[in-house]
């Protein structure tokens, strides 16, 4: 989706503006009957406000408390240093600066974020892109989106300085300028949306992409042989050739992430705190411009 709605206004949609359904009678009448009702669905899909909408100065402070000593102990983490570590290598970091180019800023869209209040790898995972936004000056305004956002959470998360998007746009935001997509476990099918809104040359280079490992995905693919399955993730599959992945859990990564456990007293065995960031990779897309990404499209 080529633009984005923030949160400003958090009322609902008002049915009075919904489209009147008219049946057809025949020709061009059938015609306007089909563009109504996809429409109207399209509509569905992209407007969006809070479900839980019970909120108040109490709850949010609260919620601010756990995010802010969530990200003080993960700044002073074993992982924090050792992910910031990999991100200044010139493997990196200079495809960072290539994508940002004349642009000067880097946007950040933060898909499927979970409940920021409920779990605490949500936490971490925001506190993670928080930290990374402070720390560089190229990163520029971040926006969010997850459908379980409460009105609790998406006032915090204004209060971060973060923008809390009020159109589900399903994965769909095409990469105009640059864009880095944060989306760690994400489902497959948001990054199947994504690439397939980008499927071009410019939109892709203008993309980096932080979440699951493409080549997991191609590996789970290839040892099922599952045709339903494959054709789910199939342009995570088309865009591997072009796509150089680096993943943050190297043995490095997993050691100074067992450090943090232990230094917070964190039981070790917690698949929560584990899967916070376990299997996610930087993705940057090396599309040469006379590459011919119809003969890889799907």
């Amino acid at each position: 989706m080529a633009s984005s709605a923030k949160t400003p206004g958090l009322d609902k949609p008002n049915p009075a503006e919904d489209w009147t359904v008219v049946l057809p009678r025949r020709g061009k009448q059938k015609r306007i009957f089909h563009k109504v009702i996809i429409h109207e669905r399209q509509k569905q899909e992209q407007l969006w406000t809070p479900a839980d909408i019970e909120t108040n100065p109490e709850r949010e402070s609260k919620l601010m408390q756990k995010i802010q000593t969530c990200m003080r102990k993960l700044e002073s983490s074993s992982f924090w240093l050792t992910f910031l570590d990999q991100l200044q290598t010139p493997e990196i970091f200079d495809r960072f600066l290539k994508a940002v180019g004349s642009e000067g800023k880097m946007q950040m869209v933060i898909y499927g974020i979970g409940s920021i209040e409920s779990y605490e790898p949500p936490r971490l995972q925001l506190s993670l892109a928080i930290l990374m936004k402070r720390m560089f000056s190229w990163i520029g305004e971040v926006e969010v989106f997850d459908p379980v956002i409460s009105l609790a959470e998406s006032r915090v998360l204004t209060a971060l300085g973060c923008s809390v998007l009020t159109v589900n746009e399903q994965g769909r935001r095409q990469a105009l300028r640059p864009t880095m997509f944060f989306m760690p476990h994400c489902d497959a099918e948001l990054y199947e949306n994504l690439l397939e809104a980008n499927w071009r040359h410019d939109l892709l280079g203008n993309m980096i992409l932080f979440g699951n490992s493409f080549e997991a995905y191609e590996q789970h693919v290839s040892e099922c042989k599952n045709l339903r399955l494959a054709d789910s993730r199939k342009h995570i599959i088309a865009i591997r050739q072009f796509v150089n992945e680096l993943p943050i859990d190297s043995r490095k990564q997993i050691v100074a992430f067992r450090q943090f456990v232990k230094e917070r007293s964190i039981d070790p065995f917690s698949d929560d705190q584990f899967r916070a960031f376990h299997g996610s990779s930087w993705h940057f897309f090396d599309i040469d411009p006379h590459s011919d990404l119809c003969d890889a499209k799907p």
